[in-house]
C-alpha cells in the first residue's frame, strides 16, 4: 500500500487501483489528494482537517466517492446524502475495499475555557496505518504504521513522545506540522525520534507529497 503525505494532516492511501484520503483540510493540497479517490475519512470538524468545499467538489466530479466521519462533519456535507456516513468509535466498515476501524471519540482538550471538545475519530486502515486525528488515543490493537501529530495548540512535545512510546509502532511518520518551520519540524522530529528509537519505533519525516510503501 502506498501512502502519500500531504501538507499538515492529510494522507492518501493507494492500493490495487483504490484510493482513500484522510483529512483533506485547508492547509493541504486537497485537489491533488482527492483526485480519483473513492473513499474519504474525516477525523473531526476543524478546518485544518476538513475542507468541505473541496470534498463536495470532488464528490460532484466522482459519483462513486463516499465519506465516513463523525455526525458533526456529516452535517456539513448534507449535499452528499447517503454517500456521507456518520461514524462512531468502535465501528468497523469497508471503505471501497479498505477495512477501517474507528477509535477514540473526542478531540484532545485545547484549554478548559474552550469548552467541551468536539468529536474526533482515529482510523486504523487495513490493520496497517493509524491516523489519530487530533488526539493521543492509543488503540488497543497492534499498529504497524503510526501517524504522529507533531505540533498543535492542544499538545506539547512530551505528550507526543509519550504517545509514540505507548503505541509502539515499528514505524511512524509525523503529520500535523503545517504551523512549524522546516527547522522547527526537524528539531521536533529529532527529539521524538531519540526516545522512540529506544522503544523500537523508527520515525521518518516526509515532506509534502512524499510517498512511501507501508
Amino acid at each position: 500500500m502506498r501512502m502519500t503525505k500531504f501538507t499538515h494532516a492529510c494522507v492518501r492511501l493507494d492500493d490495487a487501483g483504490r484510493s482513500l484520503v484522510i483529512d483533506p483540510g485547508a492547509f493541504s493540497e486537497c485537489d491533488e489528494a482527492l483526485d480519483g479517490a473513492s473513499a474519504v475519512l474525516i477525523t473531526h470538524e476543524h478546518f485544518d482537517h476538513l475542507n468541505a468545499d473541496a470534498v463536495l467538489s470532488a464528490a460532484r466530479a466522482n459519483p462513486d466517492l463516499r465519506v465516513w466521519a463523525p455526525p458533526s462533519v456529516v452535517q456539513q456535507l448534507t449535499e452528499l446524502g447517503p454517500r456521507a456516513t456518520p461514524t462512531a468509535p468502535g465501528e468497523s466498515f469497508d471503505a471501497d475495499g479498505f477495512s477501517v476501524r474507528a477509535f477514540g471519540g473526542q478531540h484532545a482538550v485545547i484549554h478548559p475555557a474552550v469548552g467541551t471538545p468536539c468529536a474526533n475519530l482515529g482510523y486504523l486502515v487495513d490493520d496497517t496505518v493509524y491516523h489519530p486525528g487530533d488526539s493521543f488515543f492509543v488503540p488497543p490493537v497492534a499498529v504497524p504504521t503510526l501517524l504522529v501529530p507533531l505540533h498543535a495548540p492542544w499538545s506539547k512535545l512530551a505528550e507526543v513522545i509519550d504517545f509514540v512510546i505507548a503505541v509502539r509502532a515499528p514505524q511512524a511518520f509525523p503529520i500535523h506540522d503545517a504551523m512549524l518551520s522546516d527547522s522547527g519540524a526537524q528539531n521536533s522530529v529529532g527529539h521524538v525520534g531519540r526516545f522512540a528509537e529506544t522503544y523500537g519505533t523508527a520515525i521518518t519525516y516526509l515532506a509534502a507529497t512524499d510517498a512511501v510503501e507501508v
